[in-house]
């Protein structure tokens, strides 16, 4: 079995961009014929009324694993029943479409190709960096660019969070009332200070997409459990804080 892997990002690509990369790639790559329109596919997982379950694809030969929730770590259930999956020793390649689309964080990485290649022998594909590891083959310069491919990544995850706390501590200075009031979206407040919270990378992908015209304000309140106000406000006059 082929298992493909998508996750929104606050900076990359949409689930639907993701899953016209993947599943072609599984096509050419494997031979394999889905068996559906993959623009139905990319459709579907977009939907965010549709459960976060696996798509079996091509008879069961190809499942489609995605989360629409983003961050640094491995802790998304898209991930879990991927990597279940690989540890029951029914994949035989797992391909997504980036590095940052399996982990920003190069611990988690690294423990997500040595359970897959080397603990469960299967192959790991990663489309934009046309990067390949297989089992059996050690190749350590291979093994270093993938190492360099997540210190990358977690980079860019750790600036994106620095630019946050940049842009709101400009604000608090030029408005001396702004720390009183309530935290902006998808911030916290502790111990007198004002901070990204735990839904913060969520925050920032449901913002991007309504910015690009991928999702109403509406879908967006509901999805941040928040009003079309506060949508309204953090686009346009805290847009800053969200790198947009």
């Amino acid at each position: 079995m082929i298992a493909c892997y998508a996750r929104v990002s606050t900076s990359d690509q949409k689930l639907p961009r993701q899953v016209r990369s993947v599943l072609p790639y599984v096509e050419d790559k494997f031979g394999t014929d889905i068996g559906q329109d993959i623009t139905e596919v990319g459709d579907y997982v977009s939907d965010e009324n549709t459960s976060d379950d696996p798509i079996s694809l091509a008879g069961g030969d190809v499942m489609l694993f995605y989360d629409r929730l983003t961050g640094t770590n491995t802790d998304r259930k898209g991930y879990h029943d991927l990597m279940d999956a690989v540890d029951s020793g029914d994949v035989d390649a797992v391909v997504s479409d980036a590095v940052s689309r399996v982990s920003r964080s190069l611990r988690d990485l690294d423990r997500t190709a040595e359970r897959v290649v080397e603990q469960n022998n299967a192959e790991l594909h990663l489309i934009k960096e046309g990067f390949q590891l297989i089992p059996g083959k050690e190749d350590p310069f291979q093994r270093a660019m993938f190492r360099l491919l997540g210190v990358f990544a977690e980079l860019e995850a750790e600036l994106a969070q620095l630019r946050a706390r940049e842009g709101l501590q400009t604000r608090i200075e030029a408005d001396e009332n702004y720390r009183h009031g309530r935290a902006p979206l998808g911030f916290v407040k502790s111990d007198g200070e004002i901070r990204p919270g735990p839904d913060y990378d969520l925050t920032v992908s449901t913002l991007r997409d309504v910015a690009e015209g991928y999702l109403s304000k509406r879908k967006a309140a509901k999805r941040l459990d928040t009003s079309r106000r506060t949508i309204n406000r953090s686009l346009n006059d805290r847009s800053e804080l969200y790198g947009l």
